[in-house]
């Protein structure tokens, strides 16, 4: 294994780091030296988060899965994972929890307390985010975004640009319109329980070359480009940017983000965009509605940086009103987990520039016969000939189709590896995506009680 993986990731060193074509810059109008050294670390750590035998991240998050179901039917589980013993009941009394992230976190009556306990909830391949745990709390008192450059002590533009960890959360409800694009840096979570914060009629968030990011328990919806400018990045740099693209969550270069509990519709480009060689992600227990291009994985076929990129795609609830790219893949390695499928519109996963896709026990439901739009089918291939797609690998495990919806499915089999009988746990079947996927969404969080 060691030989294995020494080998891998010298070829994925020379594939990220001599890419033929010139990197797109994103929206940095100058990269000066300041981005320059911030892209070198990016990659660095994109290097740093990937998983050789993406398998076994599968295995694990299956395994936690099957773990809490057992415990949910009367049987106490413990799991020991990496030599730390992870406890899933963790309370004596009825759980709303559903699947093994929130149950580590939401059954707790102090959670608002013990609100950096989310920070050890991660699975899939973001399962390594902590975002600010191991720094102080920043609360957000000010809704306003009037100054771009120098931002007002209190609004979010001034926490998420402070150096070192931080636990960002919001001393009220509010609406929250970004003038310009959002920019991050490292080491920070943004944490909407327990109030009602919207990111709205503006610019989006954008993490751009940056490490450990979590995201979670916020409303995004009508969002839009914003039109660029002298933005801030960092306390100690600011720079011009070209006009932003319209997402809700743009990641680029970036590795350890973790997107939990948010409720997004109605942007003007993706909800959620990964790009540039960012990996170690798990997009979880997300409400998606009214929109086209949900989430794109990779944004050039002739783009080789995404080879090291590793998704999950868990316990998400895509809703109605969405057309297609739930997600669209490119290059890189996806699990897509236990999610729930309703009426898509033109397909559900899609790709090209053989991405490996392993769907696992999700539930689809396909929009209703149209003689003039045949949208049954969950997946589609582009810039591919048949003979060439069938060598992909795209497999469908457990998954329920419903309504007529099914999978096309491509490549061989994963293959067989010495894993031991535990490892070996398959996916819960698709009939128990509803039950996981229950409470996906900006939750509802009140104080002294279970979330």
């Amino acid at each position: 294994m060691v030989a294995f993986k020494s080998s891998s990731l010298l070829v994925l060193f020379f594939l990220f780091f001599t890419v033929i074509a010139p990197a797109v810059r994103a929206n940095i109008a100058k990269f000066d030296d300041y981005w320059k050294q911030r892209e070198a670390e990016a990659r660095v750590a994109a290097l740093e988060a990937y998983h050789p035998i993406p398998e076994d991240v599968n295995n694990h998050f299956n395994l936690l899965v099957e773990d809490l179901l057992v415990g949910m039917n009367g049987t106490r589980s413990n799991l020991r994972i990496n030599g730390t013993r992870r406890n899933l009941r963790v309370n004596k009394g009825p759980c709303k929890a559903t699947n093994p992230i929130d149950r580590c976190w939401r059954c707790r009556p102090k959670w608002d307390a013990e609100r950096k306990r989310l920070a050890d909830c991660a699975l899939g391949f973001g399962r390594h985010t902590v975002g600010g745990k191991y720094g102080s709390y920043y609360f957000v008192t000010d809704p306003s975004d009037n100054d771009m450059v120098n931002p007002t002590k209190g609004t979010l533009r001034h926490a998420v640009i402070q150096p070192g960890p931080l636990w960002i959360m919001f001393s009220r409800s509010m609406i929250i319109r970004l003038n310009q694009e959002l920019i991050m840096t490292g080491d920070k979570t943004i944490d909407g329980r327990g109030v009602n914060v919207h990111i709205a009629y503006g610019a989006g968030i954008t993490i751009q070359y940056v490490k450990n990011v979590i995201i979670h328990g916020l409303h995004f919806h009508d969002i839009v480009s914003g039109s660029g400018g002298f933005i801030r990045d960092s306390v100690n740099h600011f720079g011009f940017r070209s006009r932003s693209d319209g997402d809700a969550i743009s990641i680029y270069g970036s590795s350890n983000i973790w997107i939990d509990h948010n409720s997004m519709s109605n942007c003007k480009d993706g909800l959620i965009d990964a790009i540039e060689g960012s990996t170690g992600i798990t997009i979880s227990n997300n409400h998606f509605t009214k929109h086209n291009e949900v989430m794109l994985f990779g944004a050039s076929d002739g783009n080789s940086k995404d080879a090291i990129m590793q998704i999950t795609v868990a316990f998400n609830h895509f809703g109605n009103g969405l057309i297609q790219r739930m997600p669209r893949c490119r290059w890189g390695f996806f699990h897509v987990v236990n999610n729930v499928y309703r009426n898509w519109n033109m397909y559900a996963i899609g790709g090209s520039a053989h991405p490996t896709i392993i769907s696992q026990g999700n539930r689809y439901i396909a929009p209703p016969s149209n003689p003039k739009h045949d949208a049954k089918q969950v997946t589609k291939r582009d810039y591919a000939t048949e003979s060439e797609w069938k060598k992909w690998t795209w497999r469908s495990e457990g998954d329920q189709m419903r309504n007529g919806a099914y999978f096309v499915q491509s490549g061989k089999a994963s293959k067989r590896r010495p894993y031991s009988r535990l490892d070996m746990i398959k996916a819960k079947p698709g009939h128990y995506a509803p039950i996981l996927t229950r409470s996906a969404g900006a939750l509802t969080c009140r104080r002294r009680r279970p979330c």
